[in-house]
């Protein structure tokens, strides 16, 4: 007894002595940073901006933790609505980064970039007063967002010539269901975007809408590029599909707190309709979560590609002046058991290369393999010559015919090249191009002339006219040019209804909820 006694007062002991090491780590390394900084504001040449300082410094430290533990100062709070409801305070328009400049990517239709006559290729030149020479995507960003209500003046450049926009913000609200139609045979068709507040009762509402104004017998949820969201809004959606108290996850993490079981609340609306998740591999989260229940709970048919494997748990907490921390306080299991978390940021931690872990995500149960490949297209599209040429195409045609209904022409196709020819683009295949390398290479190490000579009467053979080439691959060149040239007219909305039309994935989605 005495010995059982004294080895529960060593346990005891051991586990007060880690405890206070890890408090005086923490305590250690707290002082060495505050001495640095000390120093630093008594005995540098310059004055520095000490706000910014220390957060880069808590910005890089939780980035070496892992991608998704962030600080969110009190000045982005709009930032944190967008993470949890789906909106924030802006103009509505997406923004990319080119040749040095930021520009007009997208615009949504009925927001104030739009009502305000901004179009896509539009240069920023100032927002709200600062001039956006040498600015990124970030800094123009944050000059759009703002209170809703307010008015911000927009200087663009748009053909050589200076526009000047007064635009009002509003709360910009980005609608889960990007796109829901009904199919051939019946089939209901919701393109899911993000798990946002409200964004379960947003599918229910489409979905009622569907069975009672179409009848629909069978259902295709899509969620590639869906990159997760609010847990609670998964689990509702589980929930419409199978019984009432039905495990959906699990969370397991270093505190109790931070342990739970989510179960679905209520029966369900669609017990029986057959159904098929779409995924790939930007499905993350969230979307993993109910595809990867759905797939354990066999209710659902999973078709696409290995999921992107986010199985950590970020909670915002409230720290000190307004911010938040969304910070990892556990991993999600699905009623399997298995861990959807592909990535183990322990290892690097521990000094150790990053790698996935193959068993992480959720295969699919008909895995169908990315074709992107490096052709024409992708040359064209890393190019911005797809966005280019949907730009001059809008302003040269006022009105074109529906989405569902609109077809490039030989006559437009051949506008395009004419266009390329113009923009002096050239195409050279990826072989090809590796080929050139190891010819320059063979010339540097001198090798045989009569080898280097089969090499450069091989390269020919690899070299293709860009007039050519996009015949060869028309199909895609008219999918990626003609749903570029959609966007201009019909937004989002008119974008995925083109786009459905050449879906391989889709098509083979249609072929398994056919089946079930």
């Amino acid at each position: 007894m005495k010995k059982l006694a004294l080895y529960i007062i060593c346990c005891f002991a051991s586990a007060v002595l880690l405890a206070e090491t890890q408090t005086t780590r923490i305590d250690k390394n707290l002082t060495i940073y505050t001495d640095v900084m000390r120093q630093l504001d008594i005995n540098y040449v310059d004055t520095l901006n000490y706000d910014d300082l220390i957060e880069t410094s808590i910005n890089y430290m939780l980035h070496k933790v892992d991608p998704y533990t962030m600080y969110i100062p009190k000045r982005e709070d709009d930032e944190l609505r967008r993470m949890t409801q789906g909106k924030y305070g802006g103009v509505g328009s997406l923004i990319m980064y080119r040749d040095s400049n930021v520009y007009v990517n997208e615009l949504y239709e009925g927001m104030p970039a739009q009502q305000s006559g901004l179009l896509p290729g539009d240069r920023f030149v100032k927002v709200d007063g600062m001039d956006c020479e040498g600015k990124n995507t970030k800094d123009v960003s944050d000059k759009l967002r703002g209170k809703p209500g307010t008015t911000i003046e927009i200087v663009l450049e748009r053909d050589s010539q200076l526009l000047t926009k007064q635009v009002t913000r509003r709360d910009i609200h980005l609608p889960a269901v990007g796109y829901a139609t009904v199919l051939q045979d019946s089939i209901g068709y919701i393109l899911f975007n993000d798990f946002t507040s409200n964004s379960a009762q947003e599918l229910l509402t489409a979905l009622d809408k569907m069975v009672q104004s179409n009848g629909i017998k069978r259902l295709i949820i899509d969620l590639r590029g869906n990159g997760g969201g609010i847990i609670d809004e998964a689990i509702q959606i589980v929930g419409f599909f199978v019984p009432k108290d039905t495990e959906v996850v699990s969370t397991k993490g270093k505190t109790e707190r931070s342990n739970s079981t989510y179960k679905t609340q209520t029966s369900p609306i669609f017990p029986d309709m057959p159904l098929v998740v779409l995924v790939n591999g930007q499905s993350a989260s969230a979307s993993e979560i109910v595809a990867g229940a759905l797939q354990d709970l066999k209710r659902a048919t999973i078709v696409g590609e290995r999921t992107f494997g986010k199985g950590l748990v970020q909670n915002i907490r409230p720290i000190a002046y307004g911010g938040h921390l969304k910070v990892t306080t556990s991993k999600y299991y699905l009623p399997s058991g298995r861990c959807i978390q592909a990535i183990d940021y322990a290892e690097r931690q521990r000094g150790h290369q990053l790698h996935r872990d193959t068993a992480g995500g959720i295969l699919p149960d008909v895995v169908l393999n990315d074709s992107a490949k490096l052709d024409i297209t992708y040359n064209l599209y890393r190019d911005h010559l797809f966005f280019d040429y949907a730009n001059r195409y809008y302003n040269q045609h006022p009105t074109i015919a529906p989405a569902t209904e609109f077809q490039l022409t030989d006559s437009d196709l051949e506008d395009f090249c004419q266009f390329l020819e113009e923009k002096k683009f050239s195409y050279e295949t990826e072989t090809g191009r590796y080929l050139g390398e190891l010819i320059k290479m063979a010339k540097q190490e001198d090798i045989d002339s009569t080898l280097l000579a089969d090499l450069e009467a091989f390269k020919p053979r690899l070299t293709e006219d860009f007039h050519t080439a996009i015949q060869r691959n028309r199909e895609e060149v008219e999918e990626l040019l003609g749903g570029e040239i959609i966007k201009r007219y019909y937004y989002h909305r008119g974008y995925y209804a083109y786009m459905l039309r050449y879906d391989k994935e889709l098509k083979r989605a249609i072929e398994e909820v056919n089946r079930l």
